[in-house]
């Protein structure tokens, strides 16, 4: 990492029932945006992935009410039109309910895992004539399908490579809850860049933006600098963010846990260290854009929105954050106002 925060918050000797979130609000001055299709892309996502995944109550509600995946890419691709948006939101909804089975469910061992892996990258080499029954890697088929109607080679091939990093990483972490390991803070922010599925967003943003940037722009450092601050802010702030639900689940993927437990930080300390790390990621990102080299008016014109579409992945997570229940289930207005978070008890185990 090129910067490191510091803090010099000692564990306490009681148990926390409570902590306070960052003010990411105030601290994060970029405007947030919500695509004009909203309303109407959510239910046809909605529909989408109620119909895909064979969902029924309390997941119909859940999936669709609560975590709005339709929303969620509303404020991460505000103008993206209709189709290229509906194509995100059904990405983020089966993101979702993977994230939920690898994560929540705690089902799968690390072969189904892998297994898991294999079935949707074949899906996504081949949309149209790969055949599976997994539910999973059907409704890869459907949106890449709808993906590669107008996805650019290098933009496709790039989403991809980096479904597949997290696939790899999503069975890691699956092998590491089997057998009770927990990583190092260095290990951690490793495994958590390909883990946080911000990658495969990123390519979403060509996507959306009808853009396929040259190989020489993706390769760049500055670009790729811009990509692991956005990448790392998201990821952070998003660990602050589900402490609480991970933490009555007992699960340990988390930085904020990490840091406790490595640094022997108390969970106010490290919610304070994390923030800082997440403040550190938007210097970096501001630093990288004021630098960044020109590869002809054309291509510019293209950095350009690629880079803006990594601004609006800083801010739309945050939007949708407080205005999904994923978190901070019919409380997540007020959270955000006084920014107290009460902990959930934790579930038996």
């Amino acid at each position: 990492m090129a910067s490191t925060a510091t803090c010099t918050v000692t564990a306490s000797d009681t148990e926390s029932t409570e902590f306070i979130l960052p003010d990411f609000v105030s601290d994060c001055r970029y405007p947030m945006r919500l695509n004009p299709h909203c309303d109407q892309v959510s239910r046809a996502s909605a529909q989408w992935l109620c119909s895909e995944a064979h969902l029924v109550e309390p997941d119909v509600t859940k999936y669709t009410t609560i975590l709005r995946p339709g929303y969620f890419a509303s404020s991460c691709y505000p103008d993206a039109d209709a189709f290229h948006l509906k194509v995100c939101a059904d990405f983020l909804g089966w993101s979702f309910k993977m994230d939920d089975w690898l994560e929540i469910e705690r089902s799968p061992d690390v072969n189904d895992a892998w297994g898991v892996r294999d079935c949707c990258v074949s899906a996504y080499r081949d949309p149209v004539n790969f055949q599976t029954e997994r539910y999973s890697g059907k409704m890869c088929k459907s949106y890449f399908g709808r993906f590669m109607e107008t996805g650019g080679p290098g933009c496709t091939e790039r989403f991809i490579h980096t479904m597949d990093l997290w696939f790899i990483s999503a069975a890691k972490e699956v092998e590491n809850r089997v057998k009770g390991h927990i990583n190092d803070v260095e290990s951690y922010i490793e495994l958590r860049r390909d883990l946080s599925g911000c990658k495969a967003c990123f390519a979403l943003i060509e996507f959306v933006c009808q853009i396929d940037l040259p190989d020489e722009v993706v390769s760049h450092p500055v670009i790729m600098a811009l990509e692991e601050a956005t990448n790392d802010f998201v990821s952070w702030s998003n660990d602050i963010f589900s402490y609480n639900m991970e933490q009555s689940h007992h699960s340990t993927h988390n930085l904020v846990v990490v840091l406790m437990i490595n640094q022997g930080l108390d969970l106010q300390g490290a919610i304070d260290y994390c923030a800082q790390l997440c403040n550190i990621s938007l210097q970096r990102f501001e630093e990288n854009r004021a630098v960044l080299p020109s590869w002809g008016e054309e291509v510019d014109k293209d950095v350009a929105k690629y880079v803006e579409g990594l601004q609006n992945w800083i801010t739309g997570p945050l939007q949708w954050s407080f205005e999904a229940g994923r978190y901070f289930g019919k409380d997540a207005h007020i959270v955000k106002q006084n920014r107290i978070v009460k902990l959930l008890p934790k579930r038996p185990l």
